[in-house]
């Protein structure tokens, strides 16, 4: 029996859980109030509700591992307080040393870089404003996914994440889909 799995990808809002049940019964947002999906959807992967971005979603759950594993690069949009240095950037690039489930971990190296303000749509909950200082963007490129990881990876080298976006997942981008949008696809991954 061949069976139809169907795909979405979604721009998760700040504030959202990646989940469709809230165990914790708090009031914040489920997956399920951004669209209807078909019975048996799951995310693959998740970001934290502080987090926006591509998030991946599927009813067929043999494929999470593989695209959850090192074989996909996940790509960040970052804006950190203050104005990140190019050593920063290049220590996040080599590796940088966070705690993980207790312990130190020294992150893989990744790609880094500056960018310009990516002009995402203001979120519903201001970050702050201009009398506390400078920001800055930086994208991480990383094929690790451990907890948090991007957020203490900037804090690692003294810059703070304010804002977290995931843009990219393999050759699958976030592009114009706007925030909460969601889009049917027939693969995920080449």
């Amino acid at each position: 029996m061949i069976e139809n799995h169907r795909h979405f990808i979604i721009h998760k809002p700040w504030g959202c859980i990646s989940q469709f049940v809230n165990p914790a019964k708090r009031k914040k947002k489920l997956l399920g109030e951004l669209h209807n999906f078909p019975d048996g959807t799951m995310a693959i992967g998740r970001l934290d509700v502080a987090s926006e971005g591509l998030l991946l979603l599927t009813t067929n759950g043999k494929i999470s591992e593989e695209i959850r594993s090192s074989k996909y690069e996940k790509e960040y949009y970052v804006q950190v307080d203050g104005v990140i240095t190019p050593e920063a950037v290049e220590k996040l690039e080599t590796g940088v040393e966070i705690g993980f489930d207790g312990k130190k971990y020294m992150t893989k190296p990744c790609n880094s870089f500056l960018i310009e303000d990516p002009k995402f749509p203001l979120r519903s909950q201001k970050i702050r404003d201009e009398r506390h200082g400078p920001t800055s963007w930086v994208s991480i490129i990383v094929r690790e996914g451990k907890f948090r990881q991007v957020r203490k990876m900037t804090a690692a080298v003294g810059f703070p994440t304010l804002r977290l976006i995931r843009v990219r997942i393999g050759d699958l981008k976030l592009g114009d889909l706007e925030v909460s949008g969601v889009k049917e696809v027939v693969r995920f991954m080449k």
